[in-house]
């Protein structure tokens, strides 16, 4: 492929990268489907053909770009909701019901569904079946966009807390895909301790007390730590000149991931929650203020360029080989998590705690429980999971593995993304009409 080549195709995917949430606003379609097709397409022209771009033979690059894809995205989300956590009050807690349930009940519940599919379906081994029950069970913070809150606003537009509070469907989507990428990561690590350290009674206590809750517990202190010293920085320093906020300077939140991920990786915890962890403290320090904004758009525009180059890589490779491996045990696998297994789940969640799902006295609607079980987006975290696992431990079948990986996203993507638009357009004026 010539640099001329090159150049057309990386200046016209930018492009389209910028038209398309415009384009798409009104109609059931949604920019990460358009782009994988476009992606697919590359992938035949005969400029592409003999060179290979499957993720399984440039494993670390594709975890390296999907790693820092959900971090960015990490930190979108993060900075995103404005709904306050409080560790000391349990009423705090309480208004975040819904998010505990779809991760403590729900994310537990579907690892091991797919896992169990994966062995006695697929016919993986169990280790093999527990990283595949890792990597598809959460709810994906980079594609998940078109169910998540907006994100900040400005002064003169109302403060997203009020959002939050109006659309609890979409501040448990996005607080779940916000958290379960780091909680899932101990399961990643079960697989990878199954398929390294042999019997249980070899592992188990350390996979408990280190990397279900030492990890978890390190990443988010990190993460809060960062936060409150780069706020400080922002908002309260005592020279006007030093302090960001007032310059309006949007790359401290550039700066916060980088910071908090490499804090939290250098002492062992989960850099994933140590991002969110970072961003959830950044916003909460002076809600109202219009640097929130300005750091939510560089972020978000960032993660819509990395989005970008992901899915066009992955479209290239679906037309280049990547599916060569998949079967329909596989295909069955993956049809049965998007539309049984996470929504049954997810149901079984919110279900056993419907009283208590909102501030008040007022719970989810069976339709609004049923959005926030059917909408867990797979995505490019599954991609990270999956090339991180697979370049610690050896694993039977990865070929397999990947290409069920790349399909389920594949599925997911077309799926969700024909349903967002209007199934959270029923439900804004299903709200719309009760509030009235």
């Amino acid at each position: 492929m010539t640099p001329e080549l090159v150049y057309i195709l990386a200046g016209g995917s930018l492009l389209l990268a910028v038209l398309l949430p415009i384009l798409l606003r009104r109609v059931a379609v949604s920019a990460p489907m358009v782009l994988l097709g476009v992606g697919a397409l590359i992938g035949l022209l005969p400029a592409f053909e003999g060179i290979d771009v499957a993720p399984i033979d440039h494993r670390a690059f594709t975890e390296h770009l999907t790693e820092f894809t959900v971090l960015i995205a990490l930190m979108g989300v993060g900075l995103a909701l404005d709904r306050p956590l409080s560790l000391l009050s349990w009423q705090s807690w309480r208004r975040w019901g819904a998010t505990w349930r779809m991760l403590g009940i729900a994310m537990p519940l579907a690892i091991a569904g797919v896992a169990l599919l994966g062995w006695s379906v697929m016919g993986l081994a169990p280790a093999a079946a527990v990283l595949l029950g890792a990597a598809l069970a959460p709810t994906d913070p980079v594609l998940a966009s078109d169910v998540q809150v907006e994100g900040p606003t400005s002064l003169g537009t109302g403060s997203s807390e009020e959002i939050d509070e109006q659309d609890e469907v979409r501040f448990a989507l996005t607080s779940e895909a916000g958290l379960n990428d780091g909680l899932a990561f101990p399961f990643v690590y079960l697989a990878i301790l199954m398929a390294t350290l042999g019997p249980v009674s070899e592992w188990a206590l350390r996979w408990v007390g280190w990397e279900l809750v030492g990890k978890v517990v390190l990443g988010t202190v990190i993460g809060v730590a960062v936060g409150w010293v780069l706020a400080k920085v922002a908002f309260r320093v005592r020279r006007p000149s030093l302090r960001l906020a007032e310059t309006g300077e949007p790359l401290l939140a550039l700066a916060a991931v980088l910071l908090s991920y490499g804090a939290a990786e250098a002492i062992g915890g989960y850099g994933f929650l140590a991002v969110f962890a970072c961003a959830m403290t950044l916003r909460s320090a002076e809600r109202g203020h219009d640097y929130h904004v300005h750091m939510h758009q560089i972020i978000e525009r960032l993660e819509r360029l990395l989005t970008l180059v992901v899915l066009l890589l992955l479209g290239v490779a679906f037309t280049n080989g990547m599916l060569r491996n998949l079967t329909w045990e596989a295909v069955l696998v993956a049809v049965a998590l998007v539309f049984l297994v996470r929504p049954l789940t997810g149901l079984v969640a919110l279900w056993l705690g419907k009283s208590e799902d909102r501030v008040g006295d007022k719970s989810l609607t069976s339709s609004e429980r049923l959005a926030v079980s059917f909408f867990g987006v797979r995505g490019v975290g599954s991609l990270f999971y999956v090339a991180y696992a697979t370049g610690q431990a050896r694993f039977g079948n990865h070929e397999l593995l990947w290409a069920t990986v790349g399909f389920t996203v594949m599925l997911s993507v077309f799926v969700h993304g024909i349903s967002a638009s209007p199934v959270m357009k029923r439900l804004d004026r299903s709200r719309g009409v009760l509030s009235r």
